[in-house]
């Protein structure tokens, strides 16, 4: 990998580091920080298209949100074995929409699938078998995440499945502190500087906003979805599949 795709926006020290956004900065480098910082990541892709395998139904909508840079939608496209669906990739970040724009420039793929820059509490959803939210649901507003999820329920077919991943905290204090320097050890083998780790850290403090498993599966529940489980755990991250 070069030094121009290799993430190192912390690497020099920032007097007082701005919030975390996803620009072209991030963009850029987005693949290696994903692999470097978030444990089991391919694991949950390589998932995403044996679920989409198993739950697509012919003629209807998948939807990616946060697509970023279309990970998930590709894997997505790759486990459709069904006719007549759209995939909607949905991001806030110009940056990463652009690029996802590129991975679809196929005529084959364009057909089946689209990209939107749009926040994803603006958005309809409709007639959709497969909902994707990689890493997304933690950076929306706490007070916005039941609408939106009592939304995508709303509008998800009999036996479409939202697979949700997130970073998450434990309400034992000693676990949640355990977990938390587990990860931060995984990143420093990962490469990742302390100083890289903790001005990260204080970037996301505002906008990366995590909840307890508890609290992910009770609010699914209460969205009108019939179940909602953990498939996929490594420190603090996890994957749930919650069945309409």
């Amino acid at each position: 990998m070069s030094e121009t795709n290799r993430d190192r926006i912390f690497a020099e020290i920032i007097e007082k580091p701005a919030d975390f956004v996803f620009d072209d900065r991030v963009a850029a480098v987005f693949p290696d920080m994903l692999k470097r910082s978030i444990p089991g990541y391919p694991a949950i892709i390589n998932m995403i298209e044996t679920l989409t395998a198993r739950y697509a139904q012919p003629g209807s909508n998948l939807y990616d949100l946060g697509c970023s840079l279309g990970a998930s939608s590709l894997a997505m496209l790759k486990g459709l074995k069904v006719k007549n669906c759209l995939i909607v990739g949905i991001d806030t970040s110009n940056a990463m929409i652009d690029r996802c724009r590129q991975i679809a420039s196929r005529p084959e793929d364009a057909a089946r699938m689209e990209f939107i820059c749009a926040d994803a509490n603006s958005c309809e959803f409709t007639n959709a078998s497969v909902v994707v939210m990689n890493f997304t649901l933690q950076f929306i507003d706490p007070s916005q995440r039941r609408p939106l999820l009592k939304k995508i329920a709303d509008g998800m077919l009999p036996g479409g499945i939202l697979i949700l991943s997130e970073k998450v905290k434990f309400n034992n204090q000693h676990v949640n502190e355990l977990l938390i320097d587990v990860y931060h050890a995984f990143k420093k083998a990962n490469g990742y500087s302390e100083l890289e780790i903790s001005q990260k850290r204080t970037a996301l403090e505002n906008v990366l906003i995590p909840e307890t498993i508890e609290t992910h599966t009770q609010r699914l529940l209460d969205a009108g979805f019939s179940s909602a489980d953990v498939w996929f755990q490594c420190f603090n991250f996890m994957s749930m599949l919650a069945i309409k």
